[in-house]
């Protein structure tokens, strides 16, 4: 199973664990954060429907921060001593393919409603107790 997905302006092939460059992302390394999927290919089954893509999530977890090869430009026109250097180094962040699916985008909402319901039973509890 692997998946297309958007990063950084960019469309990537995905498949879990594989280890992809993006442009600097903001989370810090072990923190977890989802791609747009775009396309999914499981064995003969190919989904691009936004509808049917609504439901998958691809999830990567923040491997490292670092920086990419210096790239070098430079310019010159002959016979007029016109000569400029220049480089530039882009920051990049490694990040690792945890999962793709639906599953994850099912239990996130289930995980916080069932964390709201213990917290509405505490506060019942407490407040039966104090009257």
């Amino acid at each position: 199973m692997y998946a297309i997905v958007r990063a950084g302006g960019r469309q990537e092939k995905v498949a879990v664990g594989d280890l992809i460059s993006l442009d600097r992302v903001g989370a810090k390394p072990g923190e977890t954060l989802t791609l747009k999927t775009l396309l999914v290919v499981d064995g003969d089954k190919v989904t691009s429907g936004a509808n049917e893509l609504a439901s998958f999530v691809v999830t990567a977890e923040v491997v490292e921060h670092n920086r990419g090869p210096k790239i070098e430009i430079l310019r010159y026109k002959n016979k007029t001593g016109y000569r400029r250097r220049q480089g530039h180094r882009s920051d990049l962040t490694d990040v690792r393919i945890v999962s793709i699916g639906g599953a994850a985008a099912k239990k996130a909402p289930a995980k916080k409603a069932a964390a709201a319901a213990e917290v509405v039973e505490a506060v019942e509890t407490t407040t039966e107790n104090e009257a």
